[in-house]
C-alpha cells in the first residue's frame, strides 16, 4: 500500500487529510513539521510527501528544498491556502510534484495521488523489468542520413537508461565512444576520407564527403550496428563497406604526442571510456564492450585496444 506521509502542525488538518489518503486507498503516516517530517523520512522513508506550507520550525518551503537535495525522487504534493500562493509557486520551483489547495480539498487530492500514484507504479514496474532482463540485441543500418548517427546514439542512451545500465556521467562517455566509432565507420570506412586532409581545410575533407556521398561506389554503402545490452555489459559492433585497413597502422592511442593529431582522436577517446575495443583483421569492424559501472573491476575485458 502506498505511505502517504502528511506534514501539518494543525492537529485538525491533519486528521482531514489522513481520512481522505484512506480513502484514496493509501496508508497515512505523520509529522507536526518539517523537522519531524525529515526526521520520518530519515528512519523510513514513505512513498510520498503531503505537506502544508506555513509550519514552525521548518516550513513546507524549507522541506522541500531539504528534500530536492536528500531524496530528489520522492514526491511531495503541497497543501495551498489562501494567502501561501507565491510560496507555493516558490516550492514548485524548488521541487515539488503537485500541489492541493485546501479550499477544495477532497476532489483535487484523489487526483493529484492518482496521478503521483500511476508515476511511482511505472517505475517500480520498470524496475522489475531491469530486475528480470537478461538481453536485449538490435540490429540498425545507416546510410548518410542527415542526423542519423546522432538519432541512433540518442536511441540507445535512452534505452540504456531505461535498464538502469549507468549513470548520466557514464552515459556521455559512452555516447562520446559511439558517436567516434560511427564518424570513423561513416567518413573512413565508407567514405574512404583520409585524416590528413584536416591538416589543411576542414572544408576540402566536408567538401570531399559530400561529393562521394553522391557517387559510387560511396553513395550505396552502409553501417551496420548491432547493440547488445545484458545485465553484465553492454557490447556495440559497428561494420562498414569500405575497403578496411590494417589496424596495426593505427596511432599509439597511450601516446601523448598523438593527442592533438586529427587521425586517431576516435581511438583514443574510445580507448579512454570503453573497456574494450577491438578491429577485425581486416579493419572494417570494430567491437566496443562497457562493463556495468559496479563490475567493471571484476572483468578482464577491460583491456584497452586490442586487434584481432
Amino acid at each position: 500500500m502506498t505511505r502517504v506521509l502528511i506534514v501539518d502542525d494543525s492537529a485538525l488538518d491533519r486528521q482531514i487529510a489522513g481520512t481522505w489518503v484512506q480513502k484514496a486507498g493509501c496508508s497515512p503516516l505523520y509529522a507536526v513539521d518539517g523537522q519531524e517530517a525529515l526526521e520520518t523520512i530519515r528512519k523510513d522513508r514513505p512513498d510520498i510527501v503531503l505537506t502544508d506550507l506555513n509550519m514552525p520550525k521548518i516550513d513546507g518551503l524549507a522541506l522541500v528544498k531539504s528534500l530536492n537535495v536528500s531524496h530528489p525522487t520522492l514526491p511531495i504534493i503541497l497543501m495551498t491556502a489562501f494567502g501561501s500562493e507565491q510560496i507555493a509557486v516558490e516550492a514548485l520551483q524548488a521541487g515539488a510534484s503537485s500541489y492541493v489547495p485546501k479550499a477544495n480539498f477532497r476532489e483535487n487530492l484523489q487526483q493529484a495521488l492518482q496521478t503521483v500514484i500511476s508515476v511511482i507504479s511505472a517505475e517500480q514496474q520498470r524496475e522489475l523489468v531491469r530486475h528480470f532482463h537478461q538481453e536485449t540485441e538490435s540490429r540498425f543500418v545507416l546510410g548518410y542520413e542527415s542526423g542519423g548517427a546522432q538519432a541512433l546514439i540518442s536511441f540507445i542512451g535512452e534505452s540504456m537508461t531505461r535498464l538502469g545500465f549507468c549513470d548520466n556521467s557514464t552515459l556521455l562517455r559512452i555516447s562520446t565512444a559511439l558517436a567516434e566509432a560511427l564518424i570513423n565507420a561513416i567518413d573512413h570506412g565508407n567514405l574512404e576520407l583520409d585524416s590528413k586532409l584536416r591538416e589543411g581545410s576542414n572544408n576540402d575533407y566536408h567538401q570531399l564527403g559530400q561529393k562521394r556521398m553522391k557517387e559510387e561506389p560511396y553513395r550505396d554503402r552502409r553501417v551496420h550496428v548491432t547493440v547488445s545490452l545484458s545485465a553484465p555489459q553492454a557490447r556495440f559492433t559497428i561494420k562498414d563497406e569500405g575497403p578496411g585497413f590494417d589496424p596495426a597502422t593505427l596511432p599509439d592511442p597511450t601516446d601523448p604526442e598523438n593527442l592533438l593529431r586529427p587521425s586517431g582522436r576516435g581511438v583514443m577517446l574510445m580507448r579512454s571510456f570503453l573497456d574494450h575495443v577491438s578491429y577485425s583483421s581486416n579493419g572494417n569492424e570494430v567491437t566496443l564492450i562497457k562493463n556495468r559501472p559496479e563490475l567493471a573491476g571484476h572483468s578482464s575485458a577491460a583491456d584497452g585496444l586490442v586487434c584481432s
